[in-house]
């Protein structure tokens, strides 16, 4: 229900102040209620004025120091103060357009003393310099200043698609570079394990021959004392012969293996096992010398 007047009576409602005058001049303020005119002796109301705190959006369009244009979206809340609300009547005739042009005298000369980044970080000065100025110009005229928003901050479009550009760069170069330090651990980490694999591959080999040497000279041994007037030599040589004809059979079962040329006969096996023990001659000779 909104306020209702007549002749003779009138009601304010809550959140509301009336002016009353008498014969055209100001006379006093009308609380939220029900009141009594004499319009016989020239009392009427006047008019009604809202406390309620109201919203003002202004768009203001500026340059930074930078020479960068930017809209700057500025929500204004003000109300009427009740002690002044005959000021706010009576001397202003459109506030809202007097909010306006405040906001857009304080915000041109702010924001041109600011480059575009500082501007972003520092929005709350240019807020709170408005409300300075405000304040000290709307209190004069019975209005009080809430408080000061600024909205939004919206530079040109090629500027934002520049710095969208600039910050894709930098996380790109941020990336690159977390990119290559993975990649230095993980070929450090592959390397410790290729050293490490060829480490104990080493020591299996090494293992492997110590058991085939251990095994020979077993057998050599058996086979001295089972068989008699026989040498280690030519149990050694038999030895090489049967791995001989063993590495002969395993390349042939191979089907991977291809057509592989082999000097074969009494005399080439002869000459190879005199190969093997000359290797193990002056391996032991080398070994020797060396301590």
């Amino acid at each position: 229900m909104g306020n209702t007047s007549c002749v003779f009576c009138a009601c304010v409602e809550q959140a509301n102040i009336g002016v009353v005058e008498r014969w055209g001049r100001f006379e006093k303020l009308a609380e939220p209620g029900l009141h009594l005119f004499n319009p016989f002796a020239g009392q009427w109301l006047a008019g009604i004025l809202s406390t309620r705190i109201s919203s003002l959006d202004v768009r203001i369009e500026t340059k930074t120091k930078d020479n960068v244009f930017v809209q700057l979206l500025c929500s204004i809340q003000y109300r009427v103060l009740k002690a002044q609300a005959d000021d706010a009547f009576y001397e202003l005739q459109n506030p809202k357009e007097q909010i306006q042009a405040y906001v857009f005298d304080v915000v041109r000369a702010v924001v041109p003393r600011m480059n575009l980044d500082d501007l972003f970080e520092q929005k709350g000065e240019v807020a709170k310099a408005v409300l300075e100025e405000l304040e000290k110009v709307m209190g004069e005229y019975g209005y009080s200043i809430e408080h000061i928003l600024m909205v939004d901050i919206i530079p040109d479009t090629a500027v934002r698609m520049a710095m969208n550009e600039i910050n894709a760069a930098q996380r790109l170069q941020l990336a690159s570079v977390y990119k290559g330090e993975a990649e230095k651990i993980l070929q450090i980490k592959r390397a410790e394990a290729e050293a490490e694999s060829k480490y104990l591959g080493g020591i299996g080999v090494a293992r492997q021959r110590q058991a085939i040497t251990d095994g020979l000279r077993e057998n050599i041994l058996n086979f001295s004392h089972k068989v008699e007037g026989t040498s280690a030599k030519e149990v050694m040589d038999l030895i090489m012969i049967t791995q001989y004809f063993d590495t002969i059979k395993d390349l042939g079962n191979s089907s991977k293996n291809t057509t592989v040329f082999i000097p074969h006969g009494p005399g080439h096996v002869r000459d190879i096992g005199e190969q093997i023990r000359n290797g193990l001659m002056e391996a032991a000779s080398a070994q020797v010398n060396v301590e």
